[in-house]
Order: C-alpha cells, then structure tokens, then sequence
C-alpha cells in the first residue's frame, strides 16, 4: 500500500516555493528523457512528480481495479527488496514516494531531504522496473481494497458517485471505477499487474516535474537513473472519444441516511478548446467553491436548503464534463435539486454580468500562485500543464488569457455548456410527501 512514510520530519520544510516566481526550465536528460524543471534551494528538498497515460481506462475487461491495485502494490518490495524491507529504507530516510490512478493517467509522486536525493531516486527506479507483487502483500493490499469497497457499497457519496459515472458513460471504460468492483478485485492476479505495469510503465506516455535544490545536470542523470530502463514505447488500448450521456435525467437511489447526497453534472468542454477559459471563468462565478458563488448564494444563503455546494470542470483525454456536489435533509432534496437546475439554466440563458465576470478575473489571476504554496505542489501543476499541452510558459501566459475573455464569450460559453440540463443523482431516505411517486422510479443501491 502505498505510504507517505515520516510525515512528521519533513513538516518542518513546507515553506511556500520561491520557485513559483522562478524560471521553468527544460532538461533533456542524456538517454532523451524530458522534464520540466525549477531549481529552489530555499529549503534542501527535492519533489518530483510524474504521470503516464493510461490509468484505469487500460484495466483489462472484467477487471476493474487492476491499474489501482498495480499503484497500491508497487511499493510493497522491488528488486532484492521485501515489503517490510523496502518500507524500512522508506521510513529511515523519511522519504515520500505515492502511486495513484486515474481514469486517464498512472501518477506518482516522491519527496525527500535533499542528502537523501540518491537513494530516494534509487527506491524509486526499484518500484518502477522491478516490483515483486509478491503473494502476502498482494492479498494484504487486496483485502485492504476490498474492505473499502464494501465499506463504499453502503456510503451515500460513493453509491452516487458510481451511478453518475456509470450512466453518464455508459459502456464506456470511463463508467467504472478506477478502485474496481468486489466482483473485480478479487479476479486480479500478480499476471495482470506485472501486464499493466509493463503496458503502461513506458517513456514515451511519460510525463516528468521536479522542483527543489538541485541542479539541471543533476537533474538529467536522475531522470536516466530512475526512468531509463523503462520499456521506449507503451502498448497502449486506444480509448475512443465519448460524449456524456443525454440530458437531462434524474435518478434516485433509496438509502436509509440522515442526509440526501446530490451529484449532478452535463456535457463539459475539452481542455483544448479555444472556449475553455472563458468556461472555467463562468464555472467559478456559478459554483467554483467560493462563498461568493451563485449556487452558495441561491442555494444555502437565500434558501438555507444546504451546508455547502460547489461545482468544478472535469476534462478527461477522451470526453469532459462539469460536477458538483452537495447534500440536505430528505424532505429538501426535491428543492435542492430543482433549485440547482434552475441557477445552472439561469445562468446559459442569461450568462454572467460584467462585474461577475469582472471580479471573477481578479480572483483567479491572484489566486494562481497562491495555490502552488508547495514545491510538490508546484511540480504536480508543471505536471499537469504538460499533460494539458499548454507550453511551458503557461504559467507566464495564464494572465493575459483570462483578461482577453469578454462578456461575450462568457454568455456564449455559458449557453453552450449549462442550458442543457443535468445528470442528477440523489441518495438518502425518499421524502414522505411524494414516496409512492419516488419509489416507482427509485432505483436500488448498486452492488459491486
């Protein structure tokens, strides 16, 4: 499983990155390898982080989880290293090394004292070409996962979140969940790891950050060290491009909870789109989680219907989508819901004013760089910019694209994406007024 080992010993080097004002450079390491690169001695720390295309979108049929679990056990021994044994150097060097999937992408993450840089990339490499997936901690880990699915089957957050998925792309590898099934997860054998790894694991899907007090010379021979003797090409399933399920629908899942959890969500727009910034401007104004938001105002100040509600973007390399979330008493899901909807077609029928759009601006301008308070946060943006195709002076640029949103673009992006509808789905207890009406069309929690 995978462990942010001493948590406590490097607590004391979380200043915010002088590297957020410093220059991004390109390295090239010898053997070809590229990463994007900030050198910051404030403190003698080194993050990386790094991602390769594929994530759960590649687990093989009927065996959903299988990329999640390679992530959960690829730090559980490598090489001539045992789980106990590979945790032990872990811990000793206080040392962070994270593995995570997502639907599009395999992610990993590593942190260390600068004194400890060698020996951390080393781990690292270890995991990488030679992890064991031996017996024990194979079944260890799988009975872990499994305890959380079964723990999941009956939370209301996560019985939504598997339904919104599974029918906003329905027959689509974007339906499951990337933690698997308990059906799936118990069919994942030390074969399917060591194919994924293999199929994934490559240099040509990867994508590399690092920020700390480190040298670009350096850099580049750590990055042939750690990632050199990866396979050159991925073997890759294609992912066909996908658009989310026709709006709008409304399902509820009867479930004997205090409160009613909410997820709703529509057709998004694509990272690449010329239109995207002016969404993302919209979507902040609408519910992009400050208190200032039209759905906090409508929702909890004026109505009191909810404690909290928030809505963000999502794009995935094959489809995207807006989500948001939230959650009431039973007898207030109807009026939650209904007014969700109307705020969200409120706002593509009339979009935004100038002084939302205005003051919307000034926010996210300000706000960038005090969100990358962190060299691992700092290095898991470069990541993601990289990810995203959008240059290495990203970061420069970012400014002037949103001031060159107008009012126009924002109501015509605002039409496009939030006057269709939603995808809504509700969990908790059938309100009394209207049961027998609910219950002909509720639909039972889904089993893994």
């Amino acid at each position: 499983m995978p462990r942010l080992a001493a948590l406590v010993a490097l607590s004391c080097t979380q200043a915010a990155p002088a590297s957020a004002a410093a220059k991004i450079q390109r390295v090239v390491s010898p053997g070809g390898i590229e990463a994007w690169f900030v050198q910051d001695a404030t403190v003698p720390l080194v993050a990386m982080q790094f991602a390769f295309t594929g994530g759960s979108s590649q687990d093989p049929a009927g065996k959903a989880g299988t990329g999640n679990l390679a992530a959960d056990t690829l730090d559980e021994g490598a090489g001539d290293l045992d789980s106990k044994a590979y945790h032990e150097r872990l811990e000793r060097r206080a040392i962070q090394m994270n593995f995570s999937v997502t639907r599009d992408y395999f992610r990993g993450s590593l942190r260390m004292l600068k004194e400890n840089r060698d020996e951390a990339f080393d781990l690292l490499r270890l995991a990488l070409t030679s992890a064991r997936f031996e017996a024990e901690p194979l079944e260890r880990v799988r009975a872990q996962t499994l305890s959380s699915l079964r723990r999941e089957s009956t939370t209301p957050g996560s019985i939504a979140n598997e339904r919104f998925w599974a029918t906003a792309y329905e027959g689509h590898p974007y339906a499951q969940q990337p933690n698997g099934t308990l059906e799936s997860v118990p069919k994942i054998e030390a074969t399917d790891l060591k194919n994924y790894v293999r199929h994934v694991l490559a240099k040509d899907n990867l994508k590399v950050a690092v920020v700390g007090d480190v040298d670009a010379e350096t850099v580049g021979k750590l990055l042939d060290r750690t990632f050199g003797a990866l396979p050159a090409k991925s073997e890759l399933t294609p992912i066909a491009k996908v658009d989310f399920a026709k709006t709008p629908q409304k399902f509820f899942v009867p479930l004997d909870v205090p409160q009613t959890t909410m997820l709703f969500g529509g057709a998004g727009i694509a990272r690449n789109d010329p239109d995207f910034m002016a969404a993302y401007i919209v979507n902040h104004i609408l519910g992009g989680g400050s208190l200032s938001s039209r759905l906090y105002h409508e929702v909890r100040e004026k109505r009191g219907l909810v404690y909290s509600v928030s809505e963000s973007l999502v794009w995935m390399n094959s489809s995207s989508l807006f989500f948001g979330s939230t959650a009431t008493r039973a007898d207030k899901a109807n009026e939650t819901v209904d007014t969700i909807n109307a705020e969200l077609k409120r706002m593509g029928d009339e979009g935004p004013t100038q002084q939302e759009l205005d003051e919307a601006k000034s926010y996210l301008k300000g706000s960038q760089m005090l969100a990358l308070d962190s060299s691992a946060k700092f290095a898991g943006a470069l990541v993601q910019y990289q990810l995203d195709n959008l240059g290495i002076d990203y970061i420069e640029r970012r400014g002037a694209i949103i001031d060159a949103v107008t009012l126009d673009d924002a109501k015509r992006v605002a039409k496009r994406i939030w006057s269709n509808g939603v995808l809504s789905v509700s969990v908790g207890r059938a309100p009394l007024a209207d049961a027998s009406a609910t219950s002909s069309a509720a639909t039972p929690p889904a089993k893994n």
